[in-house]
């Protein structure tokens, strides 16, 4: 099935899958949650971590014998409003975990549509059940698609970004505060590679300092770093894997040869 705007401007979330790349909506499965006593109360509870302890655990019936690889998942936001959360990658169900009543799977952090976390609102109505594939719901009008929140700078020391986050961060509105900080120093940063442990060390100076460094990363995900070329090489995709932090930060104006 095709999903393309139509011309009258109803947007609906088969074509939110269609811009995100998806072409098979038969291995999606959309999820949503409402706040009740025994899922998440109040809203403000609703964070990733917490949705999936939650969403990992699900009940031996009613639930899709072999539920789809990628997971999307809404949480209620008054009346039929459901706001997407977050998604996640299912690597299938944990046995040894299995109790009497439920169900326990493997679901990892994906960043499949990570740019419209919070942001995109559907209308969930009466049809699909609190959980269907991607077919059933694709249909669901698409009532709001937010202005991304300012994501505040909380200091060198607290800087921790996933490749994905890296790659919003040298370009997306929200981030603009990370970009004046980051600009505005040079520094020795770290590259840690959550697949293998390894670690890569390196210094930023130029006159975009830390930004100006971390760009290059985000443009082809080695930089131009010898080591980091080579795994890139073999496995386009490892980028994913890469997590950045900040050591040391020096002012702007520092020599090189300090």
């Amino acid at each position: 099935m095709t999903y393309l705007p139509s011309p009258s401007g109803d947007l609906k979330l088969g074509h939110i899958f269609a811009m995100g790349g998806i072409a098979d909506f038969s291995d999606l499965l959309v999820i949503r949650h409402t706040y009740t006593e025994d899922v998440i109360t109040p809203a403000s509870e609703a964070t990733p971590a917490k949705l999936l302890t939650y969403a990992r655990g699900q009940k031996l019936s009613g639930f899709p014998p072999n539920p789809p690889r990628t997971w999307l998942t809404f949480v209620a936001d008054g009346g039929r409003r459901s706001r997407f959360i977050t998604e996640y990658e299912n690597h299938g169900e944990i046995e040894a975990e299995r109790t009497e009543t439920l169900r326990c799977f493997d679901l990892r952090p994906s960043e499949l549509l990570a740019s419209l976390h919070d942001r995109l609102v559907i209308e969930w109505s009466k049809g699909p059940r609190w959980q269907n594939t991607g077919q059933m719901t694709a249909g669901l009008p698409v009532l709001e698609i937010a202005d991304p929140r300012r994501v505040p700078f909380e200091g060198f020391d607290k800087v921790l970004l996933r490749y994905g986050e890296l790659c919003a961060m040298v370009e997306e509105t929200r981030y603009a505060d990370w970009r004046t900080a980051l600009s505005s120093v040079q520094g020795i940063y770290l590259i840690a590679d959550s697949n293998n442990g390894k670690q890569y060390v390196g210094k930023a100076g130029g006159s975009e300092g830390i930004l100006g460094r971390w760009r290059a990363y985000a443009g082809d995900g080695h930089g131009g770093n010898m080591a980091l070329r080579e795994v890139v090489g073999r496995d386009p995709s490892h980028p994913s894997h890469f997590v950045f932090s900040i050591l040391r930060v020096f002012g702007p104006r520092l020599s090189r040869r300090t």
